[in-house]
């Protein structure tokens, strides 16, 4: 009885308490605590006022130009490389360091117009240059770093290669398609290197089509170049062409699909592909001399400063200039055949030199008897002019017979890739052996 006393004076005491407290609440608000919430939102309103902003660091080329001036540009005609840096502040000590520079790290006398190049100083009143990139192509790119001492760095932008597949309608001619379906200069001579000497693609018809398969080269998403030609299809007045390529152990070649080759020891096109301006005649009205005389040659039509090829491999017997000829190149390609390249805006190539199958051996230009930027591509068998783009060259060897398995399969591979990027009425490719 004693013990039930004790708790129910207990819980009284604690009642009482309570009721005390709620009550003190209660008519002295401002002893009351603050919610949770309320205590952190003033905490960070309170802190917020004292922070300052923080800056997210921005790489160039791998430097931080947070607080410096970043001008970029491209490099004009006859600059030069102190040109560039016009306008800022260079330490003496770093300019001797630049004079000194060897080739082997960076040859000055390779910058060239129309390059892009950065530079970046400081926002003083000197300008204080910290570095300038140069680049020379899409690709690559040097850092000259110009703080407390002199340093160059090449680097190299990461390359994608993603294979992709076009296909085409001729509409008008194949150049005029290719501009039209935006395709690269590059792919489009690649492909007519393949077929050139099965397809006259100065002769094609509207409807005739085409596909290829190709890699091509991205940087930074943009576009950079073309990888290999993985497969072909042209279809020229009802008749189908397929180029598959194989490597026999001398390189890669391309072949139909009875293992013939396709390639001929000479290119038919010794320029990019494009428009032919005037064809081989013994009787041409001449623009300049107003007479009918013989013209032995080919004449493709191309801007100056258009990169010649040699059509084939060989060694150099003329890298001169002539009053009629200009600015030409003649290559002995063997004991049978020569080709010749007139009216250059500048030769690439010397007298004895040799050459490779597709090398720059000048540019085209409008030097001696010439009305307007062309090549005139010369042709010789035997020591005789022929027309270039209708002579006949042996092929090169066809597939071994011991590769056939291996070619089987590629040709079926590439012939699904093909099918599956169909023409718009629907595909047409039937490979039969």
């Amino acid at each position: 009885m004693a013990s039930y006393r004790k708790i129910y004076l207990i819980g009284g005491a604690v009642l009482v308490i309570g009721v005390a407290a709620l009550a003190f609440i209660k008519f002295f608000p401002l002893f009351q605590p603050a919610p949770i919430a309320e205590i952190v939102a003033d905490s960070v309103a309170i802190d917020s006022t004292k922070l300052k902003a923080i800056e997210k660091p921005v790489f160039k080329f791998g430097i931080q130009v947070n607080g410096l001036a970043v001008s970029e540009n491209t490099v004009k005609r006859n600059q030069r490389f102190n040109d560039l840096l016009e306008g800022t502040y260079i330490d003496k000590k770093i300019l001797n360091q630049l004079t000194l520079l060897p080739n082997s790290i960076f040859n000055f006398k390779k910058i060239t117009s129309s390059k892009k190049y950065t530079v970046i100083s400081e926002t003083d009143s000197a300008k204080t240059a910290v570095a300038l990139i140069y680049e020379p192509d899409p690709v690559e790119y040097v850092v000259f770093r110009f703080k407390d001492t002199l340093i160059v760095e090449s680097h190299q932008r990461e390359i994608i290669t993603e294979e992709k597949t076009v296909t085409g309608v001729i509409s008008t001619s194949l150049y005029e398609t290719i501009d039209a379906m935006n395709i690269s200069r590059e792919l489009t001579n690649k492909f007519a290197d393949v077929f050139g000497w099965k397809v006259d693609f100065q002769h094609l018809q509207r409807g005739d089509r085409f596909k290829v398969i190709y890699e091509e080269n991205s940087v930074e998403g943009k576009p950079y170049s073309i990888g290999r030609i993985l497969g072909g299809y042209f279809e020229h007045m009802g008749r189908s062409y397929y180029a598959f390529p194989f490597d026999q152990g001398d390189g890669t070649d391309f072949f139909d699909e009875e293992g013939n080759s396709l390639r001929k020891a000479l290119l038919k096109y010794p320029i990019e592909f494009t428009r032919i301006s005037s064809r081989y005649s013994y009787s041409r009205f001449h623009p300049i001399t107003k007479v009918y005389t013989p013209h032995l040659g080919t004449d493709f039509a191309a801007a100056t400063g258009t990169p010649i090829r040699s059509a084939g491999d060989g060694v150099v017997t003329h890298a001169s200039y002539t009053k009629n000829n200009g600015n030409y190149v003649v290559i002995r390609h063997n004991g049978t055949y020569s080709t010749g390249y007139l009216h250059m805006s500048r030769i690439a190539v010397r007298a004895g030199a040799q050459v490779k199958q597709g090398q720059t051996i000048g540019y085209v230009g409008t030097t001696g008897l010439s009305t307007g930027p062309h090549l005139c591509y010369r042709f010789w068998k035997n020591g005789v002019q022929v027309d270039a783009l209708r002579i006949e060259l042996p092929p090169s060897k066809p597939l071994d017979k011991k590769h056939w398995k291996k070619y089987d399969e590629v040709m079926a591979v590439t012939a699904l890739k093909m099918e599956a990027t169909p023409f718009e009425n629907g595909p047409a490719l039937i490979v039969a052996r």
